[in-house]
């Protein structure tokens, strides 16, 4: 009986060591769950500013189109031919650059959905609907870029009229 006693008493020992291990074990995990956690939570708000920083240099751009618009015409109506067409050049750059701040502010928009989806927490899906939001205000702008850049050099390209 005491020899059973001594089997029961070490296997008791041997279950205490497991658990304490396992106990560690979950110990070390939840710190690395919490660290990506929060490498997640920055990523997504860096994400969130560079989708926001692009939506904001895409509607510069889009104003510099306007601008490049009005300076056409306003060249055009001068006979300024060489001014027109480098205004038509001008709009033709700042709808590029819209079109290349709206790419950067979808890839912004999509590493923070790709860090909402790994990490479903409310602050995180709100930062990525806020890169959203930017990405479509960008894309908005930079249709609206190019359609203004077309204009100008359908205007500067056609025999003036008198």
């Amino acid at each position: 009986m005491n020899e059973e006693l001594e089997k029961i008493y070490a296997k008791i020992g041997e279950m205490e060591r497991e658990i304490t291990n396992l106990r560690q074990g979950y110990i070390i995990v939840n710190q690395r769950y919490n660290k990506s956690l929060e490498s997640l939570k920055v990523l997504t708000s860096f994400a969130t500013q560079a989708a926001k920083r692009s939506a904001a240099a895409t509607e510069l751009s889009l104003q510099a189109a306007r601008n490049s618009v009005t300076a056409a015409k306003e060249a055009a109506l001068e006979s300024a031919i060489t001014a027109a067409n480098a205004a038509a050049d001008a709009a033709s750059t700042a709808a590029l650059a819209a079109v290349e701040s709206a790419a950067a502010a979808a890839a912004a928009a999509s590493a923070a959905a790709t860090a909402s989806a790994q990490q479903a927490e409310q602050a995180v899906l709100q930062s990525a609907a806020e890169a959203a939001e930017a990405s479509r205000i960008a894309a908005v702008c930079a249709a609206e870029a190019a359609g203004l850049a077309f204009e100008v050099s359908a205007m500067t390209r056609s025999p003036k009229q008198s």
